[in-house]
């Protein structure tokens, strides 16, 4: 194993992988900007050091700097957890180049999952499933050929690089196609240094169904089955669940693809590959997020085993303990985050200091948190405060489960999201199990309605206040501008260059 562990994240997936790493004794330090220097985090670790200003650019995401922290204090791993460098190639090379583990595939796997045009041509290759779609596309003529070709409107434009729906535009006539193409690509430029723009058939009410993989370094890959993503606002997974409600031929379909979409890459940890589901039972790759991810603990739970320390194990070069056969799932699982947004106020931030701070307790549920009663939440970084994970043996108790630890999650200070996933859960079309990923546009939309002058207040402040990408996590903020439906409007936790 390890001599030491770096952590170079914060809040609570940075918290999870310290007390992983604690776990099988292997001592712990983590990064921590001047704004963080006293967060939940860095109270957790054995060590903590300062790695620059609050801005995340100049700290969490300044990679020269963190690896220098990791040589200084003896560090022989780096764990990235999700968002910031998490994703970043650049950032994985960096690592091996100066004789450090990164916990994570290699830069080349990172890159070549990171291109959505390229992870595409590589699963196609590998014969697994990918939305009908173009080649890139340079001006309005060549689209248009290349909408006709995907049998004509809607359609979906798509930045190749980055994500975060940066560059994305649902087009539904050919009107709308030249002025989609423009600001598309003048997005894709701005965010990510690359313009280069695709179109995909779309695929109208889909799920998001993903699939966690682990692969170690001596040819073993397995899936550990899969979790349904679809309740999304704005292209945000809010609510996760595993299994999904699919059947078992679904189920071992969707895993083989997985495990061939691994193999194809040659790839090495912790990942998860996604699919959208369509209406007739027909299922497409969507991309491959080269990390653990937030919704991990409910594979945890239905499974029994901790990914993070099977990331851990496998960087360090330990064999997989577990074959397919040996994976077998028990009851259902249920994950809620909670932000410290206002949903009634168009889910404005709501920076603050926490002062209550009481998690529900009882059997089956799990509580994943980045802070504590005390804790300031700023604007410099992602609002998540927590997960909530309820399990059950069935559908249904995971549900009430669920239902009764939001009503005894106890939070002042700050408002969040708790009274949104209240309505959730007790939702019939949530309890039943029948929605996609346009349940809250369908379903909760018109519960909350604010202002003009508070949708623009609310636009202005996430503008400023929510870092890009992975800085969110899973990046899981889109553009608002283009709708696209589904996971394909979910494209959340996508790769910028901040994001990797």
């Amino acid at each position: 194993m390890f001599r030491k562990l770096l952590v170079a994240n914060r809040g609570e997936i940075a918290a999870r992988v310290l007390r992983a790493g604690r776990e099988l004794g292997i001592p712990t330090a983590a990064i921590a900007s001047e704004a963080d220097r006293d967060a939940f985090h860095a109270r957790l670790a054995d060590e903590v050091h300062v790695c620059g200003p609050a801005p995340a650019r100049e700290s969490y995401l300044a990679a020269e700097r963190i690896v220098g922290v990791a040589e200084s204090i003896g560090a022989d791993a780096i764990h990235p957890g999700y968002g910031f460098l998490a994703e970043n190639g650049a950032f994985a090379d960096l690592c091996q180049a100066r004789g450090i583990r990164f916990v994570g595939p290699t830069g080349d796997v990172i890159r070549a999952m990171g291109s959505k045009l390229g992870s595409r041509r590589i699963m196609a290759r590998a014969g697994v499933s990918v939305v009908p779609g173009s080649e890139a596309v340079a001006d309005a003529g060549e689209a248009l050929e290349a909408a006709r070709a995907l049998g004509g409107f809607p359609v979906i434009v798509k930045a190749s690089a980055g994500g975060g729906g940066r560059g994305m535009r649902i087009v539904r006539e050919e009107s709308k196609l030249a002025d989609a193409l423009e600001r598309g690509r003048g997005e894709a430029l701005r965010a990510f240094g690359d313009g280069t723009l695709y179109l995909e058939k779309l695929v109208d009410g889909p799920r998001h169904v993903e699939v966690q993989v682990l692969a170690d370094s001596h040819g073993h890959v397995v899936h550990c089955f899969e979790r349904e993503c679809s309740i999304q606002r704005r292209h945000q997974k809010l609510i996760e669940e595993a299994p999904a409600r699919i059947d078992a031929s679904m189920r071992e379909r969707l895993g083989a693809a997985a495990v061939a979409a691994a193999r194809a890459v040659g790839y090495e940890g912790a990942g998860t590959v996604e699919f959208l589901l369509d209406a007739s039972g027909h299922f497409y790759f969507l991309e491959m997020n080269t990390r653990i991810q937030v919704e991990h603990p409910v594979t945890e739970a239905i499974t029994g085993l901790d990914l993070v320390k099977a990331q851990l194990r496998i960087a360090a070069g330990e064999p997989l303990s577990l074959a397919q056969e040996d994976l077998a799932m028990r009851g259902h699982a249920i994950e809620v985050r909670i932000y410290a947004e206002d949903p009634d106020r168009n889910f404005l931030p709501s920076p603050g200091r926490i002062e209550r701070w009481r998690p529900p307790g009882g059997f089956g549920v799990r509580i994943d948190a980045g802070v504590e009663a005390g804790d300031a939440v700023t604007t410099h970084y992602d609002p998540l405060l927590a997960k909530l994970t309820a399990w059950g043996n069935d559908r249904p108790e995971a549900i009430e489960r669920l239902r009764a630890a939001l009503d005894e999650f106890a939070l002042e200070g700050v408002r969040s999201t708790l009274t949104f996933h209240r309505r959730v859960v007790r939702h019939p079309v949530f309890q039943e199990g029948r929605y996609d990923t346009g349940f809250i546009d369908q379903h909760l939309k018109g519960e909350s309605k604010p202002s003009g002058a508070q949708r623009g207040e609310a636009e202005r402040r996430s503008d400023e206040s929510k870092p890009s990408g992975a800085q969110r996590g899973e990046a899981e903020r889109r553009s608002d501008e283009s709708k696209p439906s589904g996971a394909q409007r979910g494209e959340a936790e996508r790769r910028s260059d901040e994001s990797g």
